[in-house]
Formats: structure tokens, C-alpha cells, sequence
């Protein structure tokens, strides 16, 4: 079987490495991560605004007014240089590829995570597509594997294709012997 991904080389198995996987997410994943950014940095910066423009109205602690319009303006630019560059930045790193012996990720943003999950490892294989998924066509397919470390997730596939993917993992992982522990 073959298809953009997955490659399985039958009852051959070859040694799993740790490497750099060779696809990237769906494009659509930097506005789906925009997005989420927004959705979290844009109330942060309004509560802050809102007390402070609740204090100038109703300076009940005059003091309070100058900080709070300080903490505004800083809650603001950090979520603006989030939302600007964290969604760009997770687009260069984040990677995945499936071949017949493993599955590796790539992903992270401050923090940088290289992945690999053996096939015979895999115990579960789930695409989840929540609200602003669906409206862009994307989802996330999560592996779950006999691992301390937790299960394997890339964000940002098109929908077809983790759907997709998720048929094939399932398919390869069934023709391996045992119970992925």
C-alpha cells in the first residue's frame, strides 16, 4: 500500500530512527492557529482595557488607573507579536510523516519536540475536528501509542487526508502481531 504518507514494506521491518518527518501541515493551519491565538490574546487584552477604563470612570483607586493602562498595553503587544508570529513559526516546524514501520512528528513553537511512534506501538488512532476546524477544512489525528510520553497529535491536516490517514494507520497497525504494548 502507498499513498502521500504511508509507505509499508509488507512483513520487512527496518530500524526506527529518530529524524526530521518530510510533510507539512495543511497551509490553512497558520489561520486555524491565528485564530486560536486571537480567541485567547483578544479577551485578555479586553479585560485588561475594561479595568482600566472602569477605574478612570470610577476611580475608586486612583492609583490603580496608570498600571492598569500599562498592563493593557503590555497584555496587547504580547498577544499581538503571538498571534503575528507564533502562527508562522508553528508552520515551519510543524511536521509529520507516516511510513510502514512509524510515525514522526515534528512540532512545538518556544519549546521544539521530535516524535517517533513505531507501528507496533500504536494502540489508537482518533481524528478530532472542532469548530473552527470544520470551517477550515482541517483536523488532528492523534496516535496514541504504549508511551509514557503520551500519545502523538499533528494539528492542522486537511480533513480528507487525516481521515485518510487515520483508514490507513488502522489498516497497517491491524496486520501487526500483538497488542501495541
Amino acid at each position: 500500500m502507498s499513498t502521500q504518507g504511508i509507505t509499508h514494506t509488507g512483513g520487512a521491518r527496518t530500524a526506527v530512527r529518530l529524524r526530521p518527518p518530510r510533510h507539512r501541515v495543511a497551509g490553512r493551519a497558520v489561520a486555524l492557529w491565528t485564530l486560536r491565538a486571537l480567541l485567547l490574546w483578544g479577551p485578555a487584552a479586553g479585560v485588561a482595557a475594561a479595568l482600566a477604563v472602569a477605574s478612570d470612570i470610577t476611580g475608586p483607586v486612583p492609583w490603580a488607573t496608570g498600571p492598569l493602562w500599562a498592563l493593557t498595553a503590555a497584555v496587547g503587544a504580547l498577544g499581538l507579536l503571538v498571534v503575528l508570529a507564533m502562527p508562522q513559526w508553528r508552520y515551519r516546524v510543524h511536521r509529520w510523516e507516516v511510513t510502514g514501520e512509524a510515525v514522526y512528528t515534528s512540532f512545538g513553537w518556544l519549546w521544539q519536540e521530535w516524535r517517533v511512534a513505531p507501528m507496533a506501538r500504536i494502540q489508537t488512532v482518533d481524528t478530532e475536528r472542532g469548530p473552527l476546524q470544520r470551517a477550515l477544512g482541517l483536523a488532528t489525528l492523534t496516535v496514541t501509542t504504549a508511551s509514557a510520553a503520551g500519545p502523538l497529535r499533528i494539528d492542522g491536516l486537511d480533513a480528507e487526508q487525516a481521515a485518510d490517514l487515520a483508514q490507513q494507520l488502522t489498516e497497517v497497525t491491524q496486520t501487526i502481531p500483538g497488542d501495541g504494548t
